[in-house]
């Protein structure tokens, strides 16, 4: 299987750190127990010790369905593809508008996909490469020729998981749970890929169920399906909360694990892309590896985009010429579950 082409749609509004601090002054004027000013100041230093500078939202004219459609339209203007040649399409990540039926079908119905075959794949930030792995397994069957991969992960609306109610802080307390939000971008990616005579994939993942109540997004009715949690639904059914702070620290030592058990020689290697859930943070494990001087970042860019922070970070390797044909490049990524993955493929 081969990558034939990554696009990334990102919306025009463009969100800065001091924005978010605004943002958060604005909505916990009226309800702060505590010094707000001092709990501002924590946030600023939070976003750029982290890497954080700026994301991008949608503004009010635009939708995920534009982005996305523009999005899987230059994916296959670049494969030099049709349309009517994708055979299969997965849709993957946190963000959609659909519970049933998967957000597939309403894609490719909107981007002109007749007769592929459809389907989901929920896997928070690690859903893009459980697609990837997903669809080389499949392709090893013959059944498909030609697959894309899409995702538009778009929080950050007006009632929405995130915005307001995470602006809207009662205490300093409440960042321990609420702090990641602050980080979020929004992004769509359309993935092509073609069934082809190229050197294996390699997939190595790990999991640690046991830190699930790390980071989630609940709804109603939840906690008839799972164990009990003081940790679920911390900020409110239905609202994004995120220990992130505990996830990257108990999270390190696996992440680690997982690319040491990858048959690569790191001085082939041409580019890394990771999640984009901190530049310190990634920045740090990549230089631990020997892969430092090749990360190729995007979170100072665009935010944690979620699902789509491997795609849109080859995306734009692609664009400014750090991978190209033949080269060998290795993707690495902790998600909510918690999971833990890392591949490497020849472009």
């Amino acid at each position: 299987m081969r990558i034939r082409s990554v696009a990334a749609g990102l919306p025009s509004r463009t969100i800065g750190n001091a924005d978010i601090v605004d943002m958060i002054a604005e909505h916990s004027a009226d309800c702060f127990d505590g010094d707000l000013d001092g709990t501002l100041r924590t946030v600023d230093k939070y976003l750029r010790y982290a890497g954080s500078r700026e994301r991008r939202w949608l503004d009010a004219d635009e939708r995920p369905i534009d982005l996305l459609r523009d999005a899987a339209k230059t994916a296959l203007a670049q494969a030099d593809m049709r349309a009517e040649e994708i055979d299969l399409l997965i849709y993957t990540g946190i963000g959609r508008g659909f519970i049933e039926p998967g957000g597939a079908y309403h894609t490719a119905a909107a981007i002109g996909l007749g007769s592929a075959h459809c389907f989901d794949i929920i896997d928070a930030c690690m859903s893009w490469t459980r697609a990837v792995q997903v669809t080389e397994a499949l392709m090893r069957t013959r059944q498909y020729r030609a697959a894309m991969i899409v995702n538009a992960e778009f929080s950050l609306r007006s009632g929405g998981a995130v915005f307001p109610h995470l602006f809207r802080l009662p205490n300093e307390q409440a960042l321990e749970s609420i702090f990641p939000a602050y980080t979020l971008g929004e992004a769509a990616t359309a993935t092509v890929l073609t069934a082809e005579d190229n050197e294996p994939w390699e997939f190595r993942f790990a999991s640690r169920p046991d830190l699930a109540p790390l980071c989630n997004v609940t709804v109603e009715g939840y906690d008839g399906f799972c164990d009990p949690s003081d940790k679920l639904a911390a900020n409110g059914v239905g609202h994004f909360a995120s220990f992130g702070f505990e996830m990257h620290e108990a999270g390190a030592a696996e992440a680690h694990a997982v690319f040491e058990r990858l048959e690569i020689e790191t001085e082939k290697v041409s580019a890394l892309f990771t999640h984009a859930s901190s530049k310190r943070y990634w920045q740090t494990l990549a230089d631990k590896v020997g892969l430092g001087e090749v990360i190729h970042h995007v979170y100072d860019r665009t935010g944690n985009v979620v699902s789509a922070s491997v795609p849109v970070a080859i995306a734009s390797a692609i664009d400014e010429g750090v991978l190209q044909r033949g080269n060998r490049a290795v993707g690495w990524v902790g998600s909510a579950g918690m999971s833990f993955g890392a591949f490497s493929f020849a472009f």
